[in-house]
């Protein structure tokens, strides 16, 4: 537009001439607001979420991504000794779906933000109401409802860009690993759930859809009311006589038990019931194992 009314002022009589320079000049500059607009360059720390089911719920988590582009990072980017955003950019979020405990301390259900004080041996883990916060700006220790010390492992492989993880899942627990340079610290995550499902099953197995070889398979797995764990397989093969599964765990709960001849009869069945399935194979070599480990 400047570059219009300049052209008019330089001498531009015609008007006909004078209509198709603005023109012109409008074009280019739509074109170039459309560009800017437009414009999305690589980030230098892009951000990325996890969500992991876990327990009966999930654990989900939003942050950022630094990369270490030829630095130094902990002792140096990243201070000892000081609390650190856990990332990049804004605060690290984590989220758990139901109470649990982390690093030791109970930890009710609801988003927190994840900060961390490196230090050479060990860090500090701290979980923060402030989720809001710009990186470590605004941080109140008054706001914290955990924090713990965890050790810090040197790793022979470098991570170039910071990374968290969701590993060693089980029933009952998890890690959430934090990784970067050559460094790795594991964060330790468990849910109290067992007396909560427990009520759950027993409950459950009152109703007409009864979940024999669900509630089973739990106890069995959980190394629990193992004998509970046979009468429900026994009750649950009863209902599908033919699922090769169903008689495959009742042979893994009866070896258990030291029920012998019942453990090689559920295996033989469960082989005889998987012929022709996809996993036929699989089957066949599995009780086997059990058969032969009895005889």
């Amino acid at each position: 537009m400047v570059i219009a009314l300049h052209l008019v002022f330089c001498g531009f009589q015609n008007t006909h001439n004078m209509k198709q320079v603005l023109l012109s000049v409008l074009f280019i500059a739509a074109a170039i607001s459309g560009y800017s607009q437009d414009l999305k360059l690589p980030a230098l720390s892009p951000t990325a979420k996890i969500s992991q089911d876990f327990s009966t719920s999930s654990i989900e988590i939003a942050y950022s991504r630094p990369s270490m582009r030829g630095r130094r990072i902990f002792g140096d980017l990243v201070a000892f000794g000081e609390v650190w955003r856990t990332g990049a950019n804004s605060a690290t979020k984590v989220k758990f779906g139901e109470d649990v405990t982390v690093g030791g301390q109970e930890v009710k259900a609801g988003e927190y933000a994840l900060y961390t004080i490196p230090g050479e041996g060990s860090w500090e883990v701290i979980l923060n109401k402030g989720t809001g916060n710009w990186g470590a700006a605004g941080y109140d220790k008054a706001a914290d409802v955990a924090r713990f010390r965890v050790k810090a492992r040197g790793t022979e492989r470098t991570v170039q860009t910071f990374t968290i993880e969701i590993s060693n899942i089980t029933l009952s627990s998890c890690k959430i690993d934090l990784s970067w340079e050559n460094t790795l610290i594991s964060i330790p995550v468990k849910s109290n759930n067992e007396e909560r499902l427990n009520t759950a099953i027993d409950k459950a197995i009152n109703n007409p859809s009864i979940p024999y070889f669900q509630a089973a398979n739990y106890y069995f797995e959980t190394h629990q009311q193992t004998e509970k764990a046979y009468e429900y397989v026994t009750k649950a093969a009863e209902q599908n006589p033919k699922a090769f599964y169903i008689f495959y765990l009742k042979a893994r709960i009866a070896q258990k038990l030291g029920k012998n001849r019942e453990a090689i009869e559920a295996a033989e069945k469960s082989i005889e019931l998987a012929k022709g399935s996809a996993f036929e194979n699989d089957y066949k070599r599995n009780n086997r194992k059990i058969i032969n480990a009895l005889r």
